[in-house]
C-alpha cells in the first residue's frame, strides 16, 4: 500500500510539471535531429580486400598449400605485418603523390584503418571520408602501392585484390535515427531529474496533505479561498 501511496506521488510530481517533463526531450531532439540532418557532413566509406601469398611452384601443389594448416597460419601471422606496411608513411606518401591530395602523411592515416579479415589471411582496408568517389578512389590506390611495397620489402611472389572498392552510396555515419533517439531519451531521463530536484528544492507548504505530511498532524479544516470584493 505504501508503495503505491508512493508511485501516486511521483507521478502527482511529474504531471504538476509536465511541461518540463515533455519540453526537453523534444527540443533534445530537435536539435539533435537539426545537427544530424543540416550541420555534421556525412561521412562514406569505402572499402578493398586483398591477400598476399606466394604462389605454388606447380599446378598440383596448388590445393595442397591451401590446405596446409602450416602455411595459413604462417600467412596469418605475416598479415599483421602486411597491415603495417600498407599503412607505412612511405605507402601513405606515394598515395598522395599519386591522387594529388591537399593531405599530410599523418592526415591521411586518420582516414585509414587496416585489418585483418577475422582470422584469415585477407586484409582489409577501409577508408573513410565525406567525399564517396575521394574514398574509393583512395582505398583502391592504397591496395595498389602496398603491392608494389610488399613486393619489394617481403619478396613475395603475388598480391591479389579480392573486392575492388566502389563508390558508396549511403553514408556510414552519422546514424541520424540513432542520434535522435539517444537525445530524446538523454533529454527525457534529464527532465525527470530536473523535475524530481525542483520538488526535492521546493519547502513551500501548498495543499492540506503537505501540512499533515510536515507536521505529523491532521488537518481539522481549510479556509476557502474567499473573495470578498465579489460578494452581492
Amino acid at each position: 500500500m505504501e508503495e503505491e501511496i508512493d508511485l501516486r506521488q511521483y507521478w502527482e510530481i511529474l504531471r504538476k510539471r509536465w511541461l518540463i517533463v515533455v519540453a526537453i526531450p523534444l527540443i533534445a531532439a530537435l536539435t539533435s535531429g537539426i545537427i544530424s540532418f543540416f550541420i555534421i557532413k556525412p561521412s562514406y566509406q569505402a572499402s578493398t580486400t586483398l591477400i598476399v601469398g606466394k604462389k605454388a611452384s606447380e599446378e598440383g601443389q596448388a590445393a595442397a598449400q591451401m590446405l596446409d594448416n602450416n602455411v595459413l597460419l604462417a600467412n596469418q601471422q605475416l598479415a599483421k605485418t602486411y597491415a603495417t606496411i600498407a599503412q607505412s608513411r612511405t605507402v601513405e606518401e606515394n598515395v598522395i603523390k599519386d591522387l594529388n591530395l591537399p593531405l599530410t602523411a599523418d592526415e591521411l592515416d586518420k582516414l585509414i584503418s587496416i585489418d585483418q579479415v577475422k582470422t584469415t589471411e585477407i586484409l582489409e582496408i577501409q577508408v573513410s571520408n565525406t567525399d564517396p568517389e575521394l574514398a574509393a578512389s583512395i582505398a583502391n590506390t592504397m591496395a595498389q602501392e602496398f603491392s608494389k611495397a610488399v613486393i619489394e620489402i617481403k619478396k613475395v611472389d603475388s598480391v591479389s585484390i579480392v573486392d575492388k572498392a566502389v563508390t558508396p552510396d549511403i553514408p556510414v555515419k552519422p546514424n541520424k535515427k540513432l542520434n535522435v533517439l539517444i537525445a530524446f531519451v538523454v533529454g527525457l531521463m534529464a527532465s525527470v531529474g530536473l523535475v524530481f530536484l525542483l520538488e526535492y528544492l521546493d519547502n513551500t507548504v501548498k495543499t492540506s496533505n503537505d501540512v499533515e505530511t510536515l507536521l505529523g498532524i491532521p488537518v481539522l479544516g481549510v479556509i476557502p479561498n474567499y473573495d470578498i470584493g465579489k460578494q452581492g
